[in-house]
C-alpha cells in the first residue's frame, strides 16, 4: 500500500486570482488575461510585466491588494479536513512575493512557486524556479514511492493532472473542460473532497 499526497493549485482552487483582483482594483482589464485563457505562461508573464510597467505599477501595489484578499469561501475548511487524510503540498505559478498573505490565511499549507525579481520596488522580471515545475514535482513525489492525487483548474495544471496517479478539475472553465475530458470536472470542495479521498 502506498503512501499518498495530494497537489493542489492555488489560485482558482483555494484562493482568488491574484491578477484579476489587481485588474479590478487598478482598472486595468487587460490584466484579467490568465493561465486560463493563455498556455504559454512565459508570454503571459512577459505581457503581465509590459503592463505593469506602462501603468507605473509596483509590487507594493500589487502586494496592498493581496492584502484585502481572503481564501475561497470554504476553502479553508476543505484543507483541513484533507490536511487531517494527506498530507497537501501547493504547487502555483504564483510567486513568494505574492503568496505570504494568503498563505497565512490557509494556515501555512507547503507551497512550491516561484521568485520575482524586484529593483527599487518596480518588478522588473521573474525567475522560474524550474520549467514545468508542477509536472516535474509530481514526477519527483512519484519517485518517492507516493501515490499522487493532483486538482486544479487551468491549463497550466493540465501537465501536473497528467503526471499525477489520479487528477481532477475544480471549477474549471468550459474551454479547460472540453480540451481535458479525461480529468473528472467538479464544482464543489465537498464532491472534491469526496473524490480525493476515494483516490488515497
Amino acid at each position: 500500500m502506498k503512501q499518498s499526497i495530494v497537489t493542489l493549485d492555488m489560485e482558482g482552487v483555494l484562493t482568488p486570482e491574484i491578477w484579476i483582483a489587481v485588474s479590478e482594483k487598478t482598472g486595468i482589464p487587460d490584466l484579467r488575461r490568465t493561465t486560463r485563457d493563455e498556455p504559454d505562461y512565459d508570454k503571459l508573464m512577459k505581457y503581465r510585466l509590459n503592463l505593469l510597467d506602462q501603468h507605473g505599477l509596483k509590487l507594493s501595489d500589487i502586494q496592498r491588494v493581496i492584502g484585502t484578499l481572503r481564501p475561497l469561501d470554504g476553502a479553508l475548511d476543505f484543507l483541513r479536513q484533507l490536511r487531517a487524510s494527506a498530507q497537501v503540498i501547493i504547487l502555483s505559478d504564483t510567486f513568494e512575493e505574492f503568496a505570504q498573505p494568503l498563505l497565512r490565511q490557509l494556515e501555512w499549507p507547503a507551497l512550491l512557486c516561484h521568485k520575482l525579481e524586484v529593483a527599487n520596488d518596480r518588478i522588473v522580471n521573474y525567475k522560474l524556479r524550474v520549467n514545468d515545475q508542477k509536472k516535474k514535482a509530481v514526477a519527483a513525489l512519484k519517485s518517492l514511492n507516493y501515490n499522487v492525487v493532483a486538482a486544479g483548474d487551468a491549463y497550466n495544471d493540465t501537465a501536473m493532472l497528467k503526471e499525477a496517479d489520479v487528477g481532477f478539475l475544480f471549477r474549471a472553465p468550459e474551454n479547460v473542460k472540453k480540451e481535458f475530458r479525461q480529468f473528472k470536472a467538479v464544482e464543489t470542495y465537498r464532491e472534491l473532497l469526496k473524490l480525493i479521498k476515494e483516490a488515497l
